[in-house]
């Protein structure tokens, strides 16, 4: 029989539900994949419980219900004084992956060359491959992460016709600060490209460090596609509610790839997200402020086990270093060995990287319930210490 497509067909099964469905065979606590637990925000799932009775039940305009599209556009001033037309700058899609695929199938001729930063969210890669884009990969590495503004250079070039930027970064937990977005912005209009802006994780960040979109900068507002994410500013990542705002003229190709993709979303989920994003900022700060206690109570065990863990500034996840413990295996096989034999699940940070990665940090998610974290660590010092 005929083969399916080539590019999509050479990726496996993606390592966190590789991992999770492991978790799930020894009965390990999951701190693998990024599903918050014990976060979920009750007044959003009742305004959603609502919703769902009072209807509509039919499609919704392909763009989003208006609700929702003011309320990006009114948490995009609120957040970043950035004013924003709802009606031909913000469109809703079913989740931040989909969004991302809308913006590389929209913006990618065949050709074109994509700046990537490794490491990497995996969805990246597939899309503009099979999209016809050229990937041009640039390295941060552990355990500083630091940009290589020399490197990033020279990825870039007359065929550059864009970078995906993860900020905060997901598994790096690095949050790009002013200097190193102008210089990202400087290298967009010497090579006149774009930016697709993965920014889900906005509100998960810490330490007293800002969030500072690209698009806000001086002559990125025409040049940046930026990426929402309800379920993770609300902890409801099966919801799949993401959004992409952008100028219209950069926004248009975008449209059109997403009406051929999913073409809408449900209108109950649209509602509910649109009330919560108009929630307190005291709503904000508590989130931050309860993500960072369940950061600190992860670092702190894993440093008393042996392990040397990584500055986690951003996102839902804390990396560590498992080489003090004496493991002399690759992080693939800790991550195994640890599911397998401890009963806890990490994932392996070389997942995130295409070629000769490095082979000895783990990622553990942080957005779990207290008892999880305490279980997982009594576990992990259980079986490396006896």
């Amino acid at each position: 029989m005929k083969p399916g497509n080539s590019i999509l067909s050479s990726y496996g099964t993606t390592i966190f539900e590789t991992m999770s469905r492991l978790a799930a065979q020894h009965q390990a606590v999951n701190l693998g994949q990024g599903f918050p637990e014990g976060l979920e925000c009750q007044e959003v799932i009742e305004a959603c419980a609502a919703a769902v009775l009072k209807g509509p039940h039919q499609y919704p305009s392909m763009m989003g219900t208006p609700d929702l599209r003011q309320a990006i556009a009114a948490h995009a001033k609120r957040f970043y004084d950035l004013d924003v037309d709802w009606q031909s700058e913000v469109m809703v899609t079913s989740g931040a992956t989909e969004a991302l695929a809308d913006c590389l199938l929209g913006l990618i001729e065949p050709g074109d060359e994509v700046v990537l930063i490794e490491p990497l969210y995996d969805s990246y890669l597939p899309i503009i491959r099979r999209a016809g884009g050229v990937p041009k990969l640039v390295r941060l590495s552990p355990p500083l992460w630091d940009l290589p503004r020399e490197e990033l250079a020279k990825a870039f070039s007359d065929k550059t016709k864009l970078i995906i930027l993860n900020t905060p970064m997901n598994p790096a937990a690095r949050v790009f600060d002013r200097d190193e977005l102008q210089f990202i912005a400087d290298l967009l209009l010497k090579h006149d490209a774009y930016a697709v802006c993965d920014e889900v994780y906005e509100h998960l960040i810490y330490d007293g460090l800002d969030h500072v979109p690209l698009i806000t900068l001086p002559g990125m507002r025409e040049r940046c596609a930026r990426i929402g994410s309800a379920g993770k500013i609300f902890s409801l990542t099966g919801w799949k509610i993401g959004w992409v705002v952008a100028a219209p003229k950069l926004l248009q190709p975008i449209v059109k790839a997403h009406q051929f993709v999913t073409f809408t979303t449900p209108p109950m989920l649209q509602d509910a997200v649109a009330f919560g994003l108009s929630l307190p900022d005291s709503f904000f700060a508590k989130l931050k402020t309860d993500l960072a206690a369940r950061r600190d109570k992860l670092k702190v065990g894993l440093q008393r086990i042996g392990f040397k863990t990584l500055e986690a500034k951003g996102s839902y996840f804390l990396s560590a270093d498992f080489r003090p413990l004496g493991y002399k295996g690759g992080d693939d096989d800790f991550c195994r060995h640890i599911t397998e034999q401890a009963k806890v699940t990490a994932i392996p940070v070389s997942a995130f990287y295409q070629d000769n990665p490095p082979d000895h940090f783990a990622r553990f998610c942080f957005a779990k319930k207290d008892e999880a974290i305490d279980e997982a660590l009594r576990r992990l010092e259980q079986f490396f210490k006896g």
